[in-house]
């Protein structure tokens, strides 16, 4: 599900069966600029975390997404955009608050936000824990290095295995996989990188390869690449299994 239009705006109620998890990509190219109508559905703190962004079009991508993040719970959750109130948890990953008592169905409405260069990503399920990343595909860095300093082992081996030319494609598919699943864990920083491998094969549907200590944890997880545009790629961690993707 791609949100390209300016004047984006659900004609219905969403529904979100507890079996699926929704993944909604914006292009910030085509909407951001609309800043004066995404303004309007943001909470009273918003407009303040959007103004400590240097550059006007960081701004404007901000204010884009998170209003579409707002008109898209406000759906699935029968509510309004803008009565929305969140709670940040560590690396400010957002959560709905839970004093406002806003359930799905009697089960809480997950989600997690995205965003690198032109697009950002929504994803969104009921009472699984969940974590999207995507990456703007750069070339302008030594890719090993930075692997030594925040891949395991293993992930240095296959990313040392590459031909050259499938090194930044390899580097950034570790990069989102590694990320979405530090969101979907929720430990954030206190998760050393190091401490769990992901695969770097394309189109893995079993990415988590390996969690430490726990050897069990790396089961409780689904991690997968997700559709991205040409230029980025993404990854969606999800916890538990026998759920499918609609994007």
């Amino acid at each position: 599900m791609k949100i390209s239009d300016p004047a984006f705006q659900p004609d219905a109620a969403l529904v979100l069966p507890q079996d699926e998890v929704h993944l909604w990509r914006i292009d910030l190219d085509a909407v951001a600029t609309a800043e004066q109508r995404w303004q309007q559905m943001l909470s009273q703190d918003e407009p303040a975390r959007a103004a400590r962004f240097h550059f006007t079009r960081d701004r404007q991508n901000f204010t884009a997404t998170r209003a579409c993040l707002r008109i898209i719970l406000a759906r699935y959750l029968g509510s309004e955009p803008a009565a929305l109130k969140f709670r940040y948890a560590e690396k400010a990953k957002p959560s709905l608050d839970p004093s406002l008592n806003l359930s799905f169905g009697g089960n809480q409405v997950e989600f997690n936000v995205s965003h690198s260069g032109a697009m950002a990503l929504l994803a969104f399920a009921r009472s699984r824990a969940l974590g999207v990343d995507i990456e703007q595909i750069r070339e302008n860095f030594d890719p090993g290095a930075i692997a030594r300093r925040f891949f395991s082992e293993h992930e240095q081996r296959q990313l040392d295995a590459l031909a050259p030319p499938e090194r930044f494609n390899g580097f950034f598919r570790c990069w989102t996989r590694k990320e979405a699943y530090i969101k979907a864990h929720g430990a954030g920083l206190s998760l050393p990188l190091d401490q769990f491998d992901v695969s770097l094969r394309p189109r893995d549907e079993n990415a988590l390869v390996a969690t430490r200590p726990d050897a069990i944890e790396a089961s409780l997880w689904s991690l997968r690449d997700v559709p991205a545009e040409e230029g980025y790629l993404a990854a969606l961690c999800v916890r538990g299994h026998g759920w499918r993707l609609v994007s």
